[in-house]
């Protein structure tokens, strides 16, 4: 499950136990059209209550990642799980977007709305 909101300067998308085809994309549509309307758009992607995700979704990131290279200006994952924090960076291949990873939220939203005040 995912939850999705407009924060000021970024997006928060929150991932609940299983991380499905469904809800990336339904995250995957909310990012494009923000970026259709903002230009590139910053994102904070906790997955620190993920509980797992399917391959299918896996699959579908890369090809978003290639597919929407300069929709996305900064990402933030929050994660403690080291294989997620891996997945993160081997994602920084596919990308233009900035990519931290971050173990608490606060800090990761410190770090998406520095390039806002500067």
């Amino acid at each position: 499950m995912i939850t999705i909101a407009h924060e000021d300067g970024y997006y928060r998308a929150v991932v609940f136990n299983e991380f499905t085809l469904q809800d990336f994309r339904e995250f995957e549509n909310y990012v494009v059209s923000a970026a259709k309307v903002e230009g590139p758009v910053n994102l904070l992607v906790d997955l620190q209550d993920m509980a797992g995700y399917t391959l299918d979704m896996a699959m579908e990131e890369i090809r978003f990642s290639k597919g929407h290279r300069q929709e996305i200006g900064k990402i933030a994952v929050v994660t403690t799980d080291q294989w997620v924090t891996w997945s993160a960076w081997l994602s920084r291949l596919m990308t233009e977007a900035e990519l931290q990873v971050f173990e608490d939220a606060d800090e990761a939203v410190v770090w998406l709305l520095e390039s806002a005040t500067t």
